[in-house]
């Protein structure tokens, strides 16, 4: 740049600070206003009034320009300009971005047909981060619509420093049993990279912790995410801080009274038909996806399994067709009103796995959970076998304590306990899909420092089993309302 371009550049910028001040247009000034004001209530929603400071930047941005912010819009450099001009868009446009996600709402696509027929496999959502109040990130440096990983180059998209400790912002309410809420999950914290999709404590409670850690080929790395990079998870709180939760033959019972079931709640039938296999027409009228349709096969299954079923053979000696799916009541009655099956019974506990907490043998089932208590804030709780496998996690990975057992005494941060009280609200939450939902019988509760937000409207919604003329996009569940599903 020349020394004439320069001059040309820094005339605007010339002049004492009093001097530039009175230069100002009054648009300049009406714009001050507006973002000062904007930015004087994030102050104040923040409640963190050294960002006040910032005050000073806006003022010289808009009216004392005593830093040259737009000093290239000056330039007689037409490809300078154009550069500078797309550069200072795409820069604006980045950082509004990152706060509305990080502040208003954010989009989520539903992986898994855990909540299903509420929330389907493909919905996407615009989830609400208002509704129980944002929280200020604890990892800020953070490349723009990434969570934790960037694509492509599979490296990690976040920066471990800074690192500011929670912190939620005050929002339109709180958590209500049966919201649907977005939550980061739990047992993240701690990943095994080959095997993500699987939670990391239950890796090491079935191989070993030595295994699941130097076997890189099958496990590969593990690593730790802070809890806003943990993976975001959506299901239905069922239980509340303080609640006393209890499962009964897949009822849930909150305080010793019956909790209504989700209108469109199911679970897995075994379903012997007439003979015939289903037809696609069948599947659909029924709204079981193809990932959901499992067929036993003899010669796989044995005849114990079937027995253990009450299926028996047909006159020719053969097992019927027998399918596992998962069925609301509605499609339950479906099938028994056309006569399609020759027997129908709800999938029994035997099919399940192991439940909360891992190595303490609470007796509790999939269909058959609990009483168990969910941490309150404030309230205290007795330290003693049982109570140690319920809430160390708690303790330990949510609160940040140190927990030791030291001849038989209990060791809370290197004091001496017999007691211990929470510092976290903590939640319960199950899927609408009983039967196939990873939640919390499997690993535990949720803390609030855990929680999203609240989704609010399906914008798009996908279906994977059809094609583009068949129904794959499903226009019926457009721009719907989460609540009315």
């Amino acid at each position: 740049m020349g020394k004439t371009e320069a001059n040309a550049t820094n005339t605007k910028f010339r002049g004492t600070v009093k001097e530039r001040i009175l230069r100002a247009k009054k648009t300049k000034w009406i714009k001050f206003a507006i973002v000062s004001i904007l930015y004087l209530a994030f102050t104040i929603w923040d409640n963190n009034y050294w960002l006040l400071f910032g005050e000073i930047v806006i003022f010289d941005i808009y009216i004392s320009k005593f830093i040259p912010w737009s000093g290239w819009k000056e330039s007689k450099n037409k490809t300078l300009r154009v550069i500078a001009d797309w550069a200072d868009t795409i820069i604006f446009a980045l950082i509004a971005v990152y706060f509305i996600n990080i502040f208003i709402f954010q989009m989520y696509k539903i992986p898994s047909s855990s909540l299903e027929k509420t929330l389907l496999v493909g919905d996407y959502l615009f989830v609400n981060k208002l509704s129980y109040g944002p929280r200020v990130p604890n990892t800020p440096l953070a490349f723009p619509l990434t969570h934790h990983t960037l694509p492509f180059l599979n490296i990690r998209s976040y920066s471990h420093w800074p690192y500011w400790k929670y912190k939620r912002l005050k929002g339109l309410g709180s958590i209500k049993r049966n919201d649907i809420v977005v939550f980061n999950f739990p047992a993240g914290d701690t990943v095994a990279l080959k095997a993500q999709n699987s939670d990391y404590h239950e890796l090491v409670y079935r191989n070993g912790w030595e295994r699941v850690n130097t076997d890189k080929r099958i496990f590969g790395d593990i690593v730790y995410r802070p809890v806003d990079r943990r993976e975001n998870y959506v299901k239905r709180c069922v239980g509340l801080p303080g609640d006393s939760l209890q499962i009964i033959d897949n009822q849930v019972y909150i305080n010793g009274k019956l909790s209504p079931a989700p209108k469109k709640v199911q679970f897995n039938y075994f379903v012997e038909t007439q003979g015939a296999f289903f037809t696609e027409k069948q599947f659909r009228q029924l709204d079981v996806s193809k990932d959901d349709r499992f067929l036993l096969k003899e010669g796989i299954y044995t005849q114990s399994d079937f027995d253990n079923l009450g299926i028996s053979k047909n006159e020719n000696g053969r097992y019927n067709p027998v399918y596992r799916i998962p069925l609301t009541q509605d499609a339950v009655n479906l099938i028994k009103k056309n006569g399609w099956a020759r027997s129908i019974r709800i999938e029994p506990d035997f099919e399940d796995g192991d439940t909360y907490p891992y190595h303490y043998n609470t007796g509790w089932t999939r269909d058959n959970f609990g009483p168990l208590w969910i941490p309150k804030k404030g309230e205290t709780i007795v330290l003693n076998d049982k109570n140690l496998a319920l809430y160390t996690r708690c303790i330990v990975n949510y609160e940040g304590k140190t927990l030791r057992c030291s001849e038989n005494k209990i060791y809370i941060n290197g004091t001496p306990a017999n007691s211990y009280t929470f510092e976290y609200d903590y939640y319960f939450m199950m899927g609408d899909n009983r039967h196939n939902s990873l939640d919390s019988r499997c690993w535990g509760f949720v803390p609030e420092d855990h929680i999203v937000g609240q989704p609010i409207l399906i914008w798009m919604s996908i279906d994977k089993d059809r094609g583009l003329f068949d129904g794959k996009i499903r226009f019926e569940r457009l721009f719907r309302l989460v609540k009315n599903q």
